[in-house]
């Protein structure tokens, strides 16, 4: 999100800075935009109906009613159901990943490394719940795509607590399957933990879900250990809220982005100005969509307004900003 200092102008990204009236520059952010903003709430949508309805009952309509985009927006993007899973999934994981290797050292001990990726993989499950659900729970029942994904990334987890075997002296004479069951067990005691309802947080598992993974390899003393150490601290990542593009109570089209990224580029802007940048030729539609951004608190007025016969003075709210930034980062342009 652009950084914002007290009596100064939010700084914005280089490439919705405009130039000359704004218009031209604005313009730059192109359908192309959009289209990945589309892809984003397509997600997130899949996302949501996965949590209510289970992965095997989510239909295309559920998913474009959710992301508020037409049957023929989800066709141009994703080829079917099947498929809009897989990029949720895929997506899940990606963002579990930057959890996890937020704080990782590959050099530290293996123990050291377990427990911090694991760390990080309750602290993502903590604050994505949703998405951890499918990427656990929903994978399951998804087809056959889904569990070729998820059999991937396990097979990931089950590599690094099989360096186990080699790193310790009991870990040698343990079978290879010992591993697998390690990690069975772990995410069996996850996928029960994220189906109960007002669950609580689940880095605090840390401790008892290391002292399974420590038992086979390093011994009852060391399994205590792990169990007694402190809760660790949630990774930085981990403070984020989710993606604000799943969350928005509106359409989230080219003129919307447009007009959002020209109050981006010129807080305090007028209704004239904000639609000269935004390329907005008809005044009665620009009224209508700044009033609606201000509805949904994407946009304040600052100036004094139409009641004393001066110009609006439009700014992106705190919630703006977050929405403004995450367009930026769905689509690379940051």
């Amino acid at each position: 999100m652009p950084a914002k200092s007290k009596g100064a102008a939010p700084t914005t990204p280089r490439d919705v800075i405009p130039h000359g009236n704004g218009a031209a520059h604005v313009h730059d952010l192109g359908r192309e935009r959009v289209t990945e903003i589309q892809r984003a709430r397509i997600v997130a949508a899949m996302v949501e109906e996965c949590s209510v309805r289970g992965a095997a009952n989510v239909t295309v309509a559920h998913i474009v009613a959710r992301a508020g985009v037409s049957r023929r927006t989800f066709y141009e993007l994703f080829s079917d159901r099947e498929a809009c899973f897989l990029g949720a999934f895929d997506e899940g994981v990606a963002r579990a990943t930057r959890y996890v290797l937020e704080t990782y050292d590959p050099g530290a001990p293996w123990i050291d490394r377990v427990r911090t990726a694991l760390a990080g993989l309750l602290s993502f499950l903590d604050v994505e719940r949703g998405t951890g659900r499918l990427l656990l729970v929903g994978s399951l029942g998804a087809g056959a795509g889904a569990l070729e994904h998820r059999r991937r990334v396990l097979a990931l987890m089950v590599a690094l607590v099989e360096e186990g075997r080699a790193k310790t002296k009991v870990g040698a004479d343990l079978p290879p399957l010992t591993a697998e069951g390690v990690v069975g067990g772990v995410l069996s005691v996850l996928h029960s933990r994220l189906l109960e309802p007002g669950m609580g947080s689940l880095l605090e598992l840390t401790g008892p879900l290391m002292s399974m993974v420590a038992l086979p390899y390093l011994g009852p003393a060391a399994a205590r250990g792990e169990m007694a150490k402190p809760v660790p601290k949630a990774p930085v990542t981990a403070r984020h809220e989710g993606n604000p593009l799943g969350e928005l109570e509106m359409r989230l089209t080219y003129r919307t982005v447009r007009v959002l990224m020209a109050i981006a580029a010129h807080p305090g802007s007028s209704n004239r100005v904000v639609a000269e940048a935004a390329e907005v030729t008809d005044q009665g539609q620009m009224s209508k969509l700044l009033a609606r951004l201000q509805q949904i608190g994407l946009i304040e007025n600052s100036g004094r307004g139409v009641a004393r016969g001066e110009p609006n003075a439009w700014t992106l709210t705190d919630k703006g900003w977050r929405v403004q930034g995450a367009i930026v980062e769905q689509t690379g342009s940051g």
